[in-house]
């Protein structure tokens, strides 16, 4: 655009801007700004085939109100105040929820950049600038012998002082820059989602593994209740061997059953130190900034309510995550769509130049530009043509991936209802099983005394119910772990709301 120098006028009257019918250009440059289109589909969540109810959900018991689990707090559920601290240090000090929050903040600045072009920018500019030069001039000169011509140089300097404002403003004819932050903005919301769903699995693993070490704590227990009776019967038979009463056989089958649960109670060491490690990293510790002492488990396995499978698609951060990245793959194709058409750009520029600072901001020494300017592409070899097609191929693929996310959200729901109703079914099973052991031995115990049974029916017949014991406490383990994984699979206590800040993540989308 070139620079016009307004000329001072006589009676140094501020100037007056020609009369709109003098200046074309605004009269076509007023009815773009204020009918701007947006280019590009309008967003539509993908339809998603949602089942009446879930399939493994006849004959499930749903928990009354007062019972009910899935909510802020899911973990109090479990009546363990030990697990309740280590559930909220988790949103407190685990380092991969503070990578994912950094990632959010990360997505919160996108948006205010692509808000950002939305409005004019402005700069100034203030330089001076010294420069020389030497000047050739011709004069008469008069000497001793007559007169004459000659040249003489001259040294001169001149100082320039200018004072520079621009202004730029793109004008979004087309949406580009709107469907820019509507990308912008379901991305914030995603990594909202993530952030959520990155909690929840921490909290979920957590309280799986706090079970899973308590269970073994228990175990230990019962390796030290059967170890005490193993020691008390390798006595007695020691005493018997020693009096001729039974053969050495015997005597070497009660110290090896001994050696064996020793061994078993110190294997579950490594286990046990393996979980309270790994509960110390989620927590944010180091593995050995952490101890938790031994103790029974005692936890009992809540009703949770089952939900609808509607529920399932607000409740989940994860479905929310990928259905706010098919928004704003939605919003691409706005973007590739909105470069196949001009855009608009409004610059103005204005400012005064002198060589005396004093003088700068006097009129006769004023100038600006103000004009218009109209681009586009008139031939890129389909580059655009390719672009709009990536970015719808990409809206497609975000599209089955939200229908897979709902379907293993689904999957998650009828796994884990189905393993509740098993394994309750089978706990009451084990529990009748262990009763039955624990009799047995005791009925043994009292042959092997009359000497009516040999001593390896003794063992045998201990070993069994030493086997049943752990296996309910493992059913039990595995109780609260499908409890845990039916809890993480409705969502936990994750609400959808505006993706404005950490605390209050995801999104607003889904309430739409």
């Amino acid at each position: 655009m070139k620079r016009a120098t307004v000329k001072p006028r006589y009676d140094s009257r501020p100037i007056v801007h020609a009369p709109l019918q003098r200046r074309p250009w605004l009269a076509l440059l007023l009815p773009l700004l204020l009918c701007g289109c947006t280019i590009g589909p309008t967003f539509v969540r993908p339809a998603i085939d949602v089942p009446v109810s879930y399939k493994e959900q006849d004959g499930w018991k749903p928990a009354q109100l007062q019972d009910a689990v899935v909510q802020a707090a899911w973990w109090q559920g479990y009546g363990d105040p030990i697990l309740n601290e280590l559930v909220d240090q988790v949103s407190v000090s685990n380092q991969s929820l503070a990578e994912a929050e950094a990632r959010f903040r990360q997505a919160q600045a996108l948006v205010g950049s692509a808000r950002a072009g939305l409005y004019p920018t402005a700069g100034v500019d203030i330089s001076s600038t010294r420069s020389s030069a030497r000047q050739r001039s011709t004069q008469n000169l008069t000497t001793g012998t007559g007169t004459g011509t000659g040249t003489i140089g001259q040294a001169g300097s001149r100082t320039s002082n200018t004072l520079n404002l621009s202004a730029d403003w793109e004008i979004d004819l087309w949406g580009r820059l709107r469907h820019t932050v509507e990308s912008r903005q379901a991305d914030a919301q995603a990594s909202a989602a993530d952030l959520e769903a990155a909690r929840l699995s921490a909290q979920t693993e957590v309280a799986q593994n706090y079970f899973s070490m308590r269970s073994i704590d228990t175990q230990k227990q019962l390796l030290e209740r059967t170890r005490r009776d193993y020691e008390r019967s390798v006595k007695l038979t020691q005493n018997q061997y020693e009096a001729g009463i039974l053969a050495k056989g015997d005597l070497i089958l009660a110290q090896t059953q001994l050696k064996s649960t020793q061994a078993q109670a110190l294997d579950l060491e490594v286990r046990r130190a393996e979980l309270e490690h790994a509960i110390a990293l989620l927590v944010g510790k180091a593995p050995s900034a952490l101890s938790i002492g031994p103790a029974a488990l005692t936890a009992v396995v809540p009703n949770v309510p089952a939900t609808l499978p509607s529920d399932l698609l607000k409740r989940r951060p994860d479905i929310a995550a990928a259905e706010r990245r098919v928004a704003a793959a939605n919003a691409d194709i706005g973007i590739a769509e909105a470069a196949n058409f001009p855009r608009l750009l409004l610059s103005a520029s204005g400012g005064a130049q002198s060589s005396a600072l004093a003088n700068l901001l006097s009129l006769p020494n004023r100038f600006w530009t103000l004009g218009p300017a109209l681009a586009t592409t008139l031939f890129d070899g389909g580059l655009r043509r390719f672009e709009v097609e990536q970015s719808r191929a990409a809206y497609d693929g975000t599209v089955a991936a939200y229908r897979q996310t709902v379907l293993n959200g689904f999957r998650e729901v009828e796994d884990n209802l189905a393993a509740l109703r098993i394994l309750d079914e089978e706990a009451r099973v084990q529990e009748e099983t262990v009763q039955l052991s624990r009799r047995s031995v005791e009925l043994t115990n009292n042959q092997y005394r009359a000497g009516i049974v040999s001593y390896l029916n003794v063992i045998q017949i201990q070993a069994t119910a030493l086997s049943n014991e752990r296996g309910a406490l493992d059913i039990l383990n595995r109780r609260l772990a499908a409890s845990i994984l039916l809890i993480k699979a409705l969502g936990g206590g994750w609400t959808p709301m505006s993706a404005t800040a950490p605390s209050a993540l995801p999104i607003s989308s889904l309430e739409r």
